[in-house]
């Protein structure tokens, strides 16, 4: 084999790689959207009552890593898909389940009324 070409299973193992780089940024961006969609829903005075920052910066966090994660899906190429990835899941997980019942003077707990 001349030492330029690359075989047909180096070719393929590229295709698969691709292939889940895209699943990755297409996940990511799937959660940014619903993290995204979840904090412009949630009250303001939410995340002040919990102390997980303001709604305005978790809006701008979660729309900005939706908005580069869109562009990895569109482009292939995902640079700072990881810092998206990071604040996504810092939002769903720490910062939502916190202000998702926060005022509003119910007594329920995450599994239903106590």
């Amino acid at each position: 084999m001349e030492s330029g070409r690359k075989s047909p299973a180096h070719h393929a193992l590229g295709s698969v790689i691709f292939l889940i780089w895209m699943l990755i940024y297409l996940v990511t961006f799937v959660a940014g959207l619903y993290a995204l969609v979840e904090a412009v829903r949630t009250p303001a005075s939410a995340f002040e009552l919990m102390d997980k920052q303001t709604k305005k910066l978790w809006v701008i966090l979660t729309g900005v890593a939706t908005g580069l994660s869109g562009i990895a899906v569109f482009t292939g190429r995902g640079v700072l898909i990881v810092m998206c990835l990071v604040v996504i899941l810092i939002y769903l997980l720490d910062v939502r389940p916190a202000v998702k019942g926060a005022g509003n003077g119910s007594n329920d707990g995450p599994y239903g009324p106590w």
